[in-house]
């Protein structure tokens, strides 16, 4: 089992598709770290040696920011927008969406779920 960057990566599927499970790396830097390294798109992950392992971890190490270091990058980028108080912080802060969609209708993701207005019981009547 190849183990990259604290991800176990998953055995039958190809390198290229292998890699996207790590935090940070999408198909394209994918491919760039294989052709760089010279290995095959279409091997298996469990069909890697040791030493083609080896290069991939190098690589990422030295070329890429992954898993919990990009992670606490974009969370402190965006507690610094709030920090600051401009608007794209401030839309973080609220939760709603930050870049410029409607939310009159739709933006449910980013909102939750739909609160409905609850109605007062009407106490009883006085005499």
């Amino acid at each position: 089992m190849a183990r990259i960057a604290g991800v176990d990566l998953p055995k039958n599927k190809r390198v290229l598709i292998g890699l996207t499970y790590i935090y940070g790396i999408g198909r394209t830097t994918s491919q760039r770290i294989l052709d760089q390294l010279e290995i095959d798109h279409n091997t298996k992950v469990d069909s890697l040696d040791a030493v083609q392992i080896n290069g991939i971890r190098k690589m990422i190490d030295s070329q890429c920011k992954v898993e919990g270091e990009l992670r606490t990058e974009i969370s402190m980028n965006i507690k610094r927008l709030m920090d600051l108080g401009c608007y794209r912080g401030l839309r973080h802060r609220k939760s709603l969406p930050v870049r410029g969609q409607r939310t009159s209708t739709n933006a449910r993701t980013r909102k939750g779920p739909r609160r409905s207005a609850v109605k007062k019981k009407g106490g009883p009547a006085k005499k």
